[in-house]
């Protein structure tokens, strides 16, 4: 099944036809007759939506939505509600209250179904980075610091200069920051000279679809903006219109004779879910960089290194280019530790990573994988313009000690294995034999009297 949805509804042959539609979409459902059966199934199953009749004949529908949108349980969990009287002003108090939408009987079911896919595909999103969120913390990454929310940007893009100003003259009081309008031709040039916007409002013309949703679909592939939510404002009766922007990529829906509390309420409820994926990618983003660098130096630590390197050994076998692989270790470092402490031992590492990467080009890679010992990949690259960058880094290691904050000096030198790979013949599969050529050619380095190059000539 593509979902669970919870249908709740008084009259049971209403939940039997919702539910063969629904079944016939290829979602499962559950079914609840009053308020009180919605609240205790949305506990205790866990629905990925919940398709909620406002007229209940225990607890409102509305009240039954504050109540799910109040419990940590449950809030999460998306609601679409259904009422059989056309009445703005119940849409209003439900979207206040959290539901995602509100349908009036009897409704299309193409447009229901496209509006459930839409909302099941954001809640999966969200899900997805929610569980990364958390194995990142499991792990014992630190959770981002809380910063200021910054204001808002919403952008208006509509060829109705006069409807454009009534709708920024509605959303300008009520949002923190900026509202931009541009015409249909200039909004993607425009667009892409500026950071991503909160909320994109695009008004559709059901005389020129294909135009509409091809911006559409510019929006949603465009780095400028695939971050941002989209909210589609469509005329009465487009329903073809209106399901394919939800199939798209459009966040919500307005149509064109909603209120102006009601557009504001929807763009408020796209700011705060676009804000809520900005603070779970972010996370994620400083996981992912925790995860793969070393907190000391910042480098690349092994666990990225290596599959990196697996990475270059696959592109130099496709391209025929040379590359080399070189294993380093500080000279002695242990007595660094026990002769000026700990801390100038951190010093030392951060200053020698430092040089590193002012000696090296910006394709090559160099990763602390162990105490004092580092990896340096240069891709495409002879043995004789390897050696001479081995050569470059032992020199800028040793030519000068290391300062600590103290006045004192330590005198810092090193060892390198250098391995050569012919990209033509090499695999991917000698990747760890490559390594542990260089970690041999180190260990001659060092036993020939150390700060020294040495070459393991016979490397694949």
């Amino acid at each position: 099944m593509t979902g669970k949805i919870l249908i709740v509804d008084d009259v049971s042959t209403n939940r039997i036809v919702m539910k063969v539609k629904l079944a016939s979409a290829y979602y499962d459902t559950l079914q609840a007759a009053t308020g009180a059966e919605a609240l205790k199934l949305a506990r205790d199953a866990s629905p990925d939506l919940i398709l909620l009749d406002i007229n209940l004949p225990d607890v409102n529908g509305i009240e039954v939505c504050t109540r799910l949108k109040s419990d940590p349980v449950t809030r999460t969990i998306p609601i679409v509600m259904v009422s059989s009287s056309r009445n703005l002003d119940q849409r209003i108090r439900a979207l206040r209250a959290g539901a995602e939408d509100v349908f009036w009987k009897p409704f299309e079911d193409v447009m229901l179904l496209a509006r459930l896919r839409a909302i099941l595909r954001a809640r999966e999103a969200e899900r997805e980075l929610g569980l990364r969120h958390q194995t990142y913390r499991e792990l014992g990454f630190a959770e981002p610091a809380a910063g200021f929310e910054r204001p808002a940007t919403v952008v208006l893009i509509n060829e109705d200069l006069d409807e454009a100003r009534r709708w920024t003259e509605n959303l300008s009081g009520a949002i923190r920051g900026g509202v931009l309008t541009l015409t249909p031709d200039d909004a993607l040039i425009a667009l892409d000279d500026r950071p991503t916007p909160d909320v994109v409002v695009l008004r559709a013309r059901a005389d020129r679809s294909g135009e509409s949703l091809r911006l559409l679909s510019e929006l949603r592939s465009r780095r400028s903006t695939r971050f941002a939510s989209v909210c589609v404002v469509v005329p009465p009766g487009a329903l073809d219109l209106a399901s394919m922007a939800l199939d798209i990529g459009a966040n919500d829906l307005i149509e064109t004779e909603a209120t102006a509390e009601e557009i504001l309420l929807r763009v408020q409820g796209q700011i705060r879910r676009k804000r809520q994926s900005d603070r779970l990618r972010a996370s994620l983003e400083d996981g992912l960089k925790l995860a793969m660098t070393d907190p000391l130096t910042g480098l690349h630590n092994r666990r990225y290194a290596l599959p990196h390197l697996s990475r270059i050994a696959r592109h130099a076998h496709d391209t025929g280019r040379d590359f080399a692989v070189m294993v380093l270790d500080l000279d002695r470092f242990k007595s660094v530790n026990d002769t000026w402490g700990h801390a100038a031992g951190d010093a030392v590492l951060i200053e020698v990573a430092s040089r590193f990467r002012s000696n090296l080009r910006a394709i090559d890679l160099v990763a602390r994988i162990g105490g004092e010992e580092f990896l340096v990949v240069l891709p495409d690259i002879g043995v004789d313009a390897a050696k001479a960058t081995a050569e470059r880094l032992r020199r800028v290691i040793e030519e000068r000690p290391v300062g600590l904050s103290g006045g004192q000096d330590v005198p810092v030198t090193l060892s390198i294995g250098l391995a050569m790979a012919r990209g033509a013949d090499f695999t991917e599969a000698e990747v760890d034999s490559l390594v542990q050529c260089a970690d041999r050619a180190l260990m001659g380095a060092k036993s020939d009297g150390r700060n020294q190059v040495s070459i393991f000539r016979t490397a694949a």
